[in-house]
């Protein structure tokens, strides 16, 4: 069985990641890139998917030892883990070095103390384990060979093949070090070049350090500030400049249940608040490169915006379900793709906008196509604003009349009339002021319920929504305005779970069923921070604190956080890690730092 979810450890490339487990075991990696098939689908599944276990040695049918103490190397994606053994002290290295050839996965075994008996399990699974490979030995290298695809293991280490799995067993002292490395080629091509494990794990480290150098955030907050912006960059395809939701598909919002989703593409809304945030903390290369995508994304076909595209740009992004995978704790089922795509979710017109505005405003390169584009946006939010939409949560019932999605139309008509008001671009100025008034009246009269105090989660509904809590984070009203308190207030007397934590909305008791969906799930990580960001604008800084570094606390010990939380169970649940649970953690920080609520 797969381990708990907040036991993974997260090492990527900048064009795919790995989950390494507390025993030492790869279940989930996508090769070549995030959105290719797995190699190792162990994760979703049981050990006949894939996996590579790499740890000290064990009596047979004995459970793998977890280690006893693991974390990164400093600011970096290199993941030291270390197991104490009755026989000593050994140390495990895992990294995949940004790429500059094959996709790599490097292992290297150190003895600290004593001598180890180790162990290495490989067990290779194309197509999310479905395809068992040709494993054969070229030139003394080992390949594991399925269509398209192929993997090489080298090591010095000796190697055979059992039961369809390749082991090794030796033996570390200290001093020792023996290194795996695996890499994907094409399997028509040549073989990969050897690999140089020590060369690329200094080159490694060295790229980390750079990159975190660059941070202009130096807050009390800092180590889960720089651990986020390291996620975040880990989640982001470098070779196009698309940023991923998270590394895994259908990782349950409900353990046991239905809400499982393909988090692997990019989500127009994820990546611009998380380009928003990378902003904020002096990371400009990453927007312009943002930027760039989004513009070959959406191409010369701005009325058809998908809210989510491909890493590449890719539109077509199927959703299908893999029948042979029971699933995370046979949550199922498994799916791939993505059905939401083809959905209207006008408030990404907004999110996109904002990141545009906020990339004009910190001074990035002006680029007149992606000024055009946004004219482009918003000339079709004039035509179709006030239609019914699924909102910002991708509900799978009927459309509404979401207040989230108006608000963010009328943020889009907003940044850019004051895009026209810089004298930075020509546009009818005036008649798209009285679509930013029109546009704000009709949220306040019918989306705004006098007798509770409260927005709703949509026109006439009597349902709260924690996506309201944005509405003072986006100008769309004053903090002290009467009717943010209100709204504030309510959804946190409403919308808290037992351990104070917020969900997205309800969907429980009269309300099940309300997104079109089966279950329930966790409180949603995101909303949690929005609440402390509103509370400390709203003059609540001490509470603000106390909620934030209570959802710090949520993190595992490497600082990596999925989508929620499930407050019954006490654990982490949905796709991991989650990039929209990260940038507001940045955020929160720096909202905290700058109003000087931190108490060391």
């Amino acid at each position: 069985m797969a381990g708990r979810i907040e036991d993974y450890a997260l090492i990527g490339d900048m064009q795919t990641a790995a989950l390494v487990c507390r025993d030492g075991t790869a279940d989930w990696l996508c090769l070549p890139r995030f959105d290719s098939h797995a190699v190792f689908a162990g994760l979703l599944g049981t050990e006949e998917h894939g996996f590579w276990r790499l740890g000290p040695a064990r009596a047979e049918g004995a459970q793998p030892p977890s280690a006893d103490r693991r974390r990164y190397r400093g600011d970096s994606l290199i993941l030291e883990s270390e197991w104490d053994t009755p026989r000593g002290t050994v140390r495990v290295t895992d990294f995949m070095p940004p790429r500059d050839g094959a996709p790599q996965l490097i292992r290297i075994v150190e003895g600290v103390s004593g001598r180890v008996p180790m162990r290495s399990e490989l067990r290779m699974r194309f197509s999310y384990g479905r395809v068992t490979p040709w494993v054969h030995k070229v030139d003394g290298r080992t390949v594991a060979v399925a269509g398209p695809d192929s993997v090489w293991l080298d090591t010095a280490a000796e190697t055979f093949g059992e039961n369809l799995t390749t082991y090794s067993d030796f033996t570390v002292a200290p001093g020792d070090r023996i290194a795996f490395t695996i890499s994907w080629q094409p399997s028509h091509h040549e073989p990969p070049a050897l690999p140089d494990p020590e060369g690329s794990l200094e080159a490694t480290a060295d790229f980390w350090r750079e990159w975190v150098d660059q941070c202009t955030y130096h807050g009390p907050y800092r180590e889960a500030v720089v651990r986020s912006l390291i996620t975040l960059k880990a989640l982001t395809y470098a070779p196009t400049g698309g940023i991923v939701a998270a590394p895994t598909t259908s990782l349950p919002e409900d353990i046991g249940g239905s809400r499982n989703w393909d988090y692997r593409y990019t989500w127009l809304r994820d990546a611009a608040i998380t380009l928003s945030s990378l902003l904020r903390t002096g990371y400009r290369e990453e927007a312009r490169a943002w930027r760039e995508w989004l513009l070959r994304a959406v191409a010369g076909d701005p009325e058809n915006l998908q809210i989510m595209y491909g890493i590449a740009g890719e539109r077509e992004l199927g959703e299908a379900e893999l029948e042979w995978l029971p699933g995370y704790e046979n949550s199922g089922p498994v799916r791939v793709g993505n059905g939401a795509a083809g959905q209207l979710q006008l408030d990404v017109y907004g999110e996109v906008t904002e990141a545009l505005h906020l990339a004009h405003m910190t001074g990035l390169t002006r680029n007149d196509y992606a000024t055009g584009l946004q004219l482009k946006l918003i000339e079709y939010l004039e035509k179709h604003w006030e239609e019914p939409d699924e909102g910002i949560w991708e509900v799978r019932g009927p459309r509404r009349h979401f207040v989230h999605s108006k608000v963010m139309a009328w943020v889009a008509v907003d940044r850019t009339i004051k895009l026209i008001e810089s004298g930075d671009t020509d546009g009818p100025l005036e008649r798209w002021r009285e679509l930013r008034d029109d546009i704000h009246r009709a949220v306040c009269e019918q989306g705004y319920d006098k007798e509770r105090n409260t927005f709703t989660q949509s026109y006439g509904s009597k349902e709260l929504d924690a996506s309201l809590l944005l509405i003072p984070q986006m100008g769309f009203l004053p903090p002290d305005d009467k009717r943010v308190i209100g709204t504030i207030e309510a959804i946190q007397r409403e919308l808290s779970t037992e351990d104070g934590f917020l969900l997205r909305y309800p969907t429980s008791g009269e309300n099940a069923g309300v997104d079109g969906l089966e279950g329930d799930e966790g409180a949603f990580l995101a909303c949690s921070f929005w609440l402390a960001d509103d509370l400390a604008m709203i003059g609540r800084v001490d509470e603000a604190r106390q909620l934030f570094e209570r959802l710090l606390s949520l993190r595992n010990d490497l600082g990596l956080l999925a989508e929620e939380w499930d407050a019954r169970l006490q654990r982490q649940v949905g796709n991991f890690p989650q990039a929209f649970s990260h940038v507001p953690l940045i955020d929160t920080a720096l909202r905290l730092t700058a109003s000087g609520a931190y108490v060391g």
